[in-house]
């Protein structure tokens, strides 16, 4: 848990403990909560976009001829040039049916030394203007900036009056929404190099929510008594763990929510990828995670694509997106996907976590006979140990901490050969 985002888009922020009577939730009719995913994933959907220097092969968007260089400064290095050759990839407008006022992306792809990527989107405003390009992130997989990889980073200060990006989110402007949106994917490498990225997959989920303070509990979704054997590891134990990725306890919630999925699949980091962590870490690849996914403007391993990118390069698809209910997030858990949910509350909301937060990681496991949230808390308790982060919240509850406060959020992981569950109408996965 570390700071937050602005309005709906809070990742993970320090735990702040006030005190709250557990509350009740007035049944009303469900508001329409507007959310569409929308990917581009193998050869015949990158043809549909416009290439710029690009090539597709083998489902995967590659450098072919350059475009041309730039000299880019990373602004977390040691404040020299470099020139990087350049390509690009622009997608096909997509509409969306309704005005989205914030959009999420999501990409997996494998950056090998000295390469990198750039993911920014566009649209038009509901006034019918174009919006300049924000860029939603710049990513690598690696940090060895002597060969040439940049450090991974969202990029602050890119507001106007059409909108911002919040860390990871962009955010209409008040008052003003888009009627499509469309991305640009922009690949590097080192001038003069033949290593490219590979982009395997690219897309964003764009939402209109409702202002509601509060849900009722949404209808049992038949996941009732299944339970996925989810590894329980708590970020507590890593507490003042390397300070140069935001020093391990409250703030790698999301990390550790991650490494808990990956080792879940048995997709973990090795004992050598590892060996780096200091050897009396019982749970090194939590480590491992927090490295993989640190976003240094945001200084912390909260940024929500940079964690399903991370998932990406361990073989499995990964994206982010926003779930309506607990009945949709039931569909994912009798698929055997466990999914990382996005929450906000404060002490009392959740009963049985013990603490508040502003915003904070978990991953849902499963559900008991009564439909109420099986979790694996990495705060759960707040207690330095492993045994303590399988929990059980209340459904309602856990809705109420979930869906108001970031708009039903989840990472979703999975390979390639589980499949997701059958999309409702609109599409949101």
């Amino acid at each position: 848990m570390t700071a937050a985002h602005i309005v709906t888009t809070a990742l993970s922020t320090a735990i702040v403990l006030t005190g709250a009577a557990a509350p009740t939730f007035a049944a009303k009719p469900a508001a329409v909560r507007d959310i569409a995913y929308h990917a581009w994933t193998t050869s015949a959907d990158f043809a549909a976009g416009t290439p710029q220097g690009t090539t597709v092969a083998d489902d995967s968007l590659t450098i072919g001829a350059p475009t041309g260089t730039t000299s880019y400064v990373d602004p977390f290095g040691d404040g020299s040039a470099r020139s990087y050759d350049q390509a690009s990839w622009t997608s096909p407008v997509v509409q969306t049916g309704f005005g989205l006022t914030e959009l999420v992306g999501s990409w997996n792809a494998t950056t090998p030394p000295g390469t990198w990527v750039e993911v920014a989107m566009a649209g038009q405003t509901d006034l019918g203007t174009t919006t300049k390009w924000y860029v939603l992130g710049r990513w690598a997989s690696g940090d060895d900036t002597a060969a040439g990889d940049i450090h991974r980073t969202s990029v602050p200060n890119q507001g106007d009056t059409n909108g911002s990006v919040a860390v990871d989110t962009f955010v209409a402007a008040t008052g003003r929404s888009l009627n499509n949106w469309q991305l640009k994917v922009t690949l590097y490498r080192l001038a003069g190099t033949t290593q490219t990225p590979a982009v395997r997959s690219v897309g964003a989920m764009a939402s209109r929510l409702p202002a509601d303070k509060k849900v009722a509990a949404s209808p049992l979704g038949g996941a009732e008594g299944v339970v996925l054997d989810v590894p329980t590891y708590s970020q507590e134990t890593h507490i003042g763990h390397y300070p140069q990725w935001d020093g391990g306890g409250e703030a790698w919630c999301s990390a550790t929510s991650s490494a808990m999925v990956l080792d879940y699949y048995g997709a973990g980091p090795t004992p050598a990828e590892t060996a780096w962590v200091d050897p009396t870490d019982a749970d090194p690849q939590v480590d491992h995670a927090a490295r993989s996914v640190f976003d240094y403007s945001y200084d912390g391993a909260g940024n929500w694509p940079f964690n399903t990118a991370y998932a990406g390069t361990r073989g499995l698809d990964a994206f982010v997106t926003r779930l309506r209910s607990l009945t949709e997030a039931e569909q994912f858990i009798k698929a055997g996907i466990p999914l990382i949910a996005s929450l906000s509350f404060k002490k009392g909301d959740l009963p049985g976590a013990g603490y508040g937060t502003n915003g904070h990681l978990m991953v849902i496991v499963g559900f008991d006979a009564a439909g109420n949230v099986v979790v694996n808390d990495p705060a759960s308790h707040l207690i330095k140990s492993n045994d303590e982060v399988r929990t059980t919240y209340d459904r309602a509850a856990f809705e109420n901490a979930w869906v108001p406060h970031s708009g039903g959020l989840v990472y979703v992981v999975h390979p390639a050969s589980t499949l997701l569950p059958p999309q409702p109408a609109q599409h949101n996965w």
